[in-house]
Order: C-alpha cells, then sequence, then structure tokens
C-alpha cells in the first residue's frame, strides 16, 4: 500500500443544521444567504463549492448518521443506535456487545405521569447516577454516568442481551412513564426488557427519596425521581480514522453527541471552556484552539450546534445571527495554511422545525484547490459550484486525497 504523506493539514468545520429553506421575510432567502457571511464567502471565493447530501438524496438524516457518513463510515453498516455514540461522548470506554441508551432525570408523579421530561432542566445527574451506578439486575450490571445537564447515559453489560427493545420514554407529558416491551421475539429481547422495566421500578423508588430531591421540593423546584430512556443501541467497534487514513485527528465540540462520534471514531476529544453547544457557546474558542492544536494532528473536526437549535426552535432571525456569530469565529481560520473545509450535516428549515432532506453547502479552500467561479456561500450559490452534488460518504476521501493520505487504486 502506498502513503503519499505531503504534510498537509486540515480543519474540518461542520455548522449543524445550516441548510435552510427559503423565508418569505428574508426577501425569499435562506437565514444562511440573508446572513453577513465575509469569511465564509472569502472561503467561497478562494476554493471550490458543491452541494452534498450527506446520506443519499432523498433522505433526511439524523445527526448522527450524517457524521457517521461525514467521516467515511456507511451508516447503513455502521449505525447501530444512537445510545453507544451519546455514551462515548461521556467518557465510557464501551465493550463490544453492550447495550447503550440516551438517558433523563425525568419528574413524574405517584402514578408514574411523567410532568417533566428534564426535572426542571436539573443542573447535573452526578449524585442521581450514583445511587444506582454498578449495581447488578438479573446478572446484567448497570452503568449509569452523568452528561450535561439533567442528562445521563445508561449501559447495560451481560450475556443475553438485545437492543431491540422500546424505550420509556416516548417525549411526551401527561402520560405514564412506558413499559419496556421486546420489539422481536428472541429471548435477548425479552431478558433486556425485563431488566430496563425494573431498573425504572428502583430508579423511582430510590431517587424520591434522596436528601437533593427534598431539597428541590422545599425550594419549588421539580423532583428528579426517575430515569427515561431511549436510543437502545448496540456497542460494535468501528474502524477509526487512523486505521483507515493514518491521520491522526481531534475533535472540538460543546454537544454530547459530537463529542461521542469524536471518540467513537478514535478523535482526541479536546474540551474547550465555554463550547456549550448552546446558544451562548463560544464559537470563537473553538476555533481558536483549532488553530492553536492544528501542529499536533492531521485532522480537527470543528462541531458549531447553534444554528440546528434554531432552526429547530422555528426562529429564522436567532438561526441568521448564530450563522453570522459563526461566520466570525471562521474568520480566525483564514490565515490557515493547509486544507480548510465547511459544510453542515443535514438542512434543519426554520419553518418544519426539524430535519429536512436538501442537500448542504460545501466549500473546500487551500494549496492546489481548483477554484471556481462561486464568490458567495449559500445553498444555492454552492449548487453551481466545481465540486457538483457529492454524497457525504465521499467527503472524507477527498479530503485525505487532497492532504496527501492516498492509496493508488489499481496499478
Amino acid at each position: 500500500m502506498l502513503i503519499l504523506n505531503l504534510s498537509m493539514k486540515a480543519i474540518l468545520v461542520v455548522i449543524d443544521g445550516l441548510g435552510d429553506r427559503p423565508i418569505r421575510k428574508f426577501g425569499d432567502k435562506t437565514p444562511l444567504e440573508a446572513a453577513f457571511t465575509p469569511n465564509l464567502d472569502e472561503l467561497a471565493s478562494r476554493g471550490i463549492c458543491g452541494i452534498m447530501d450527506t446520506v443519499a438524496p432523498g433522505i433526511t438524516p439524523g445527526s448522527d448518521t450524517a457524521h457517521l457518513s461525514l467521516f467515511g463510515l456507511d451508516p447503513h453498516k455502521h449505525y447501530h443506535g444512537r445510545g453507544p455514540i451519546e455514551a462515548c461522548g461521556a467518557g465510557l470506554k464501551l465493550e463490544h456487545g453492550d447495550i447503550a441508551f440516551r438517558a433523563n432525570a425525568g419528574t413524574v408523579d405517584e402514578n408514574l405521569i411523567i410532568k417533566d421530561r428534564r426535572a426542571g432542566r436539573i443542573e447535573s445527574t452526578k449524585d442521581l447516577c450514583k445511587v444506582i451506578d454498578g449495581m447488578e439486575i438479573d446478572g446484567v450490571k448497570v452503568i449509569l454516568k452523568p452528561s450535561s445537564w439533567y442528562r445521563a447515559v445508561l449501559v447495560l453489560r451481560g450475556k443475553g442481551l438485545s437492543d431491540k427493545v422500546s424505550p420509556n420514554d416516548i417525549k411526551k407529558l401527561g402520560v405514564p412513564v412506558q413499559k419496556v416491551k421486546p420489539l422481536d421475539n428472541s429471548q435477548e429481547a425479552k431478558r433486556t426488557a425485563e431488566v430496563l422495566n425494573k431498573l425504572t421500578k428502583i430508579s423511582y423508588e430510590k431517587w424520591r427519596d434522596l436528601d437533593i430531591n427534598k431539597k428541590r421540593i422545599k425550594e419549588g423546584k421539580l423532583p428528579a425521581n426517575i430515569i427515561l430512556f431511549r436510543g437502545a443501541g448496540t456497542y460494535v467497534p468501528v474502524p477509526t480514522i487512523e486505521e483507515r487514513y493514518h491521520m491522526k485527528s481531534a475533535c472540538i465540540a460543546g454537544g454530547g453527541l459530537y463529542k461521542g462520534i469524536g471518540a467513537f471514531l478514535g478523535m482526541n476529544v479536546i474540551n474547550v471552556p465555554g463550547a456549550t453547544g448552546k446558544y451562548d457557546s463560544d464559537f470563537m474558542a473553538k476555533t481558536k484552539k483549532a488553530m492553536e492544536i492544528i501542529g499536533d494532528y492531521d485532522l480537527v473536526f470543528v462541531h458549531m450546534k447553534a444554528t440546528d437549535s434554531a432552526g429547530e426552535d422555528g426562529n429564522p432571525e436567532l438561526k441568521r445571527e448564530m450563522i453570522e456569530k459563526m461566520d466570525a469565529a471562521i474568520g480566525k481560520l483564514l490565515g490557515f495554511d493547509g486544507l480548510l473545509v465547511v459544510t453542515a450535516d443535514h438542512t434543519t428549515p426554520c419553518e418544519l422545525k426539524k430535519h429536512s432532506y436538501e442537500p448542504v453547502p460545501l466549500v473546500m479552500s487551500g494549496p492546489g484547490i481548483r477554484t471556481d467561479s462561486v464568490k458567495a456561500f449559500g445553498e444555492r450559490s454552492c449548487s453551481s459550484g466545481g465540486l457538483h452534488r457529492i454524497r457525504g460518504l465521499d467527503l472524507l476521501p477527498i479530503i485525505a486525497n487532497h492532504m496527501g493520505f492516498s492509496k493508488l487504486y489499481g496499478a
């Protein structure tokens, strides 16, 4: 195998949910087209642009499947549920066959009717997790670790388990906590459902009378008295970026899922103060850190989340504002002498308040790039660029090849 390492480095910026649809109040422009983005436009004029279907044309991707595709792994083959990725993001070292879930601390009444799925957005689940973490139920080890705020990650470890089980959380209020059911006829799914139903009951019995909840009730806050979980998945290791391309990589992100993607793919996850994954996230700190560490890595992945949140909130003005803040932060990368790539994982139209199928804009700028005639970074302007329309699975091979981490195909 021939590896041509020309020592070019790359920074990949993924702006979550960046794409959108035309908005009447913006003169039928998208939030990206309506935003003041001198730095992204400068990159477009310096580089080559295109549009990208992160999974495939006509498919609405989740953030998890989209990111797997962006990093060169076919989600149809390598996606086994969101839970394991979230668990990796929380710093857990999973074992092959572990069953992992996304979890929340929630609030229920004495009849187990869900009053709040986030327990009044409790600041931490650390004390709650300690009560359950490490216990065994019917020979199955329960691992429960805190994530950010009201979130946690739940892992079941043992033999004879399956991820083919329903959640106890259907993301609705005023309904009972759901009984977990097997989703197939296997004994493994049946056993897993039984363990999870026992765990749900145990969490309520052990959490409801904790001092932390007595204090919250006294202060007029909602108690965190039950575990709610969803997103079951089986941990199956995947080939890392270093194994596939011999590149050393790092991840800078605020949200747990995106840190999880980095850890899942073998990246070194860099924690940046102020990187919250929310509207108050310090985008400038992320790009500054990328420039600080790029000397130690071949590829640095920078994730920015707030545009997706604004789309899901149906707030085009806020989405435009977040894009402009991100553009200012990307300005710190214009002096980078390697390959700079900016794109998105999916489209999140404000009118829909959810992900959609439309392709996302993409720009690549750096030494040796064949520039095109595109002068502005937008959904429609990028569609006329030299990269044309590609799939997410094409992106990392293109990046790696331009960097010099490539294999000759054929003789």
